[in-house]
């Protein structure tokens, strides 16, 4: 078979130069006619390559991860942790599933072990930044622990001290009594563009001094209960015990201290968060300083601005951030903001989404005097704001549950004296029940109307008459529980 297969091979090859030889004199006989008119320009010209397509060459993180490899650590920590009275019996230990456990746990002494402590052991990672032994890390890799040990690449380990913790950010501060340390160069976030590699080195799972690559994929990202942090997303693959390593780009600088993944099964899914390294470095200076940050505060809670609402209040498009609640003496009070107002620039610079404002108000020194231009009731105004300080948060109060459903679709009652001093309200106007445009917005029975495009409501005739005022889109204020918000409503 193989004989056959080469004889045809030949064969093929000697049928095809017949052919070949029929065209090239063929070829040749038309350009000797042709030059009788004209000069032979071809058959001068040299060859032409074939034709290319250009192919980008994958970056070689090798002398990244050489250079500055040995600045990155392992952190293991150790703590304590209480643990509550579990049931027991006779029979062994009892699963708190278990039908009987709870019958078990409430009758006889015998079935009960007592409260006590358990040893808890945790792993991150960090890197250094200053040669005598400066770590940066993630907060909640050192948060409770005891006791912290830092071991370097070359095998030797230290107990380290924890200079500060700042859990709104994430980041913790390390000191480890060494010297000549091998450190790794701090970056520029704002120059790292979406669609740049970069690379993380930490200890995923324990691996110490794993490498993993990817891009940026989005930058400035809001994270619900994270609202001091524009995080860098990317795709580098991030798993548990990578928190407090480094991000670095393609110059071996560090852009972010990766944080956090998006995960339904705890390991990684494509989807990592890393806190930008001038948020991180401003922290640092300050837990260095002074054992704690101090931020800036306005006193006010702030939402997205969609088209919904943008057309409501007559804005020219969906940007801004909107006040949907102003603390009572705070300084955005004070400078005479109100809920409705949309805050368009802050200090001279433009807000584009509401999860801009808080970090800029953070890194805001407590007593600077801010210009702030603001949407207020249809037109543009400018307003001085002079920063606070920030506080530990407040738990706001929780809100409890003749009627006239109308273009709204919604029957509301008065708030009673006592529920408007417990929802920290003059007015307001509690839902009994919801149909129609307010339904179809997530307006529910309980939640508590306090005002119409910006304009508190006290009485369901005030609503009424601010409706027929309106337009074919309002925006309401409501407040559900603890948190107030303004849902934007397409009337019937």
């Amino acid at each position: 078979m193989k004989a056959q297969a080469i004889k045809f091979s030949i064969l093929a090859a000697a049928v095809a130069s017949i052919f070949a030889g029929a065209y090239e004199g063929a070829r040749f006989a038309g350009t000797a006619h042709a030059e009788s008119s004209q000069p032979a320009v071809a058959a001068t010209m040299p060859a032409q390559p074939p034709a290319t397509t250009n192919v980008v060459a994958l970056p070689n993180f090798q002398s990244i991860v050489e250079r500055y490899g040995p600045a990155v650590v392992n952190i293991s920590v150790e703590g304590t942790v209480k643990t509550s009275a579990r049931g027991n019996s006779p029979f062994g230990q009892i699963d708190p599933n278990d039908p009987f456990y709870d019958f078990l746990r409430r009758f006889g002494p015998q079935f009960r072990v007592p409260q006590g402590e358990q040893i808890k052991r945790g792993m991150g990672s960090g890197f250094i930044v200053s040669a005598d032994g400066v770590i940066l890390t993630n907060a909640h890799v050192v948060a409770d622990a005891s006791q912290v040990t830092v071991k370097l690449t070359d095998k030797r380990e230290f107990k380290a001290r924890v200079l500060g913790v700042d859990k709104p950010t994430d980041v913790a501060v390390l000191k480890i009594d060494a010297h000549d340390l091998p450190t790794v160069p701090l970056g520029d976030p704002s120059e790292t563009k979406v669609g740049d590699w970069v690379l993380a080195i930490g200890s995923p799972f324990g691996f110490e001094n794993s490498v993993t690559a990817g891009i940026v994929s989005a930058k400035s990202r809001s994270l619900p209960d994270e609202g001091y942090v524009p995080f860098i997303q990317t795709d580098v693959a991030i798993n548990p015990g990578n928190s407090g390593g480094p991000l670095l780009n393609l110059k071996g600088e560090v852009v972010g201290i990766n944080s956090q993944i998006y995960s339904q099964s705890g390991g990684y899914q494509g989807l990592s968060f890393a806190i930008p390294i001038n948020v991180a470095a401003q922290v640092k200076e300050q837990l260095l300083a002074h054992g704690k940050v101090i931020r800036g505060r306005l006193g006010v809670a702030i939402q997205d601005v969609n088209q919904g609402l943008a057309e409501s209040f007559g804005l020219d498009g969906a940007h801004g951030a909107l006040v949907s609640r102003v603390e009572a003496d705070s300084p955005a009070a004070k400078a005479g903001l109100e809920a409705g107002d949309v805050i368009l620039k802050f200090d001279g610079q433009a807000v584009a989404s509401s999860a801009e404002l808080p970090p800029r108000v953070a890194a805001m020194q407590p007593g600077k005097s801010v210009a702030l231009e603001v949407w207020h009731k249809g037109k543009s105004r400018t307003v001085t704001v002079t920063v606070g300080e920030m506080q530990p948060a407040q738990v706001a109060t929780e809100d409890s549950g003749a009627t006239d459903r109308g273009r709204l679709g919604v029957a509301v009652r008065p708030l009673s004296p006592q529920e408007q001093q417990e929802a920290e309200t003059r007015g307001g106007l509690v839902v009994l029940d919801a149909s129609g445009p307010a339904a179809r917005a997530g307006i529910e029975e309980g939640d508590v109307i306090l005002a119409v495009n910006g304009r508190p409501v006290t009485s369901a005739d005030e609503l009424r008459k601010q409706l027929a005022g309106a337009g074919k889109h309002v925006a309401l204020l409501i407040q559900r529980h603890d948190a107030r918000i303004f849902v934007p409503i397409e009337l019937g």
